[in-house]
């Protein structure tokens, strides 16, 4: 079980990285879907329309997921992989300049560890699924 200061730590990061991306990212290209279907980028063949839905599941599905908590880690290995396919292969890998990935390479590494170290105890998830504490036992 993590500390309370652990925990709330966690909290802030799936906030803040959860409802940036959402707000900054997912929403977006979830309103202007339509628009951006057209010319939105190939990625490994799937077509850029099934590669756009792609990109609004994890940028404002799985922020939202992640930003209450709720299978918290589900919603972390999803924005992993494609904050992994936006730096590797939208953004070249590049840390500089003007196509940088730098803000994908970013959200990657709070993602990573968000994965590795779950919702913690302020989360949808330890609400609905956390394990019940045992009474202390008096002798």
């Amino acid at each position: 079980m993590t500390s309370p200061t652990t925990s709330l730590a966690l909290l802030l990061l799936r906030l803040w990285l959860g409802l940036t991306l959402l707000f900054n990212h997912g929403l977006g290209k979830l309103t202007n879907f339509s628009s951006m279907s057209e010319n939105f980028l190939n990625l490994f063949g799937l077509g850029s329309t099934t590669s756009l839905a792609l990109a609004v599941f994890g940028e404002f599905f799985c922020a939202a997921l992640l930003a209450v908590g709720l299978v918290g880690r589900f919603a972390a290995l999803c924005l992993v992989l494609n904050m992994t396919v936006a730096f590797a292969l939208v953004h070249k890998a590049v840390l500089s300049g003007p196509s940088s990935g730098e803000l994908a390479f970013i959200y990657l590494a709070g993602f990573v560890a968000l994965l590795a170290a779950g919702p913690g105890r302020f989360s949808a998830d330890a609400l609905l699924f956390g394990k019940p504490t045992r009474a202390k036992q008096s002798n």
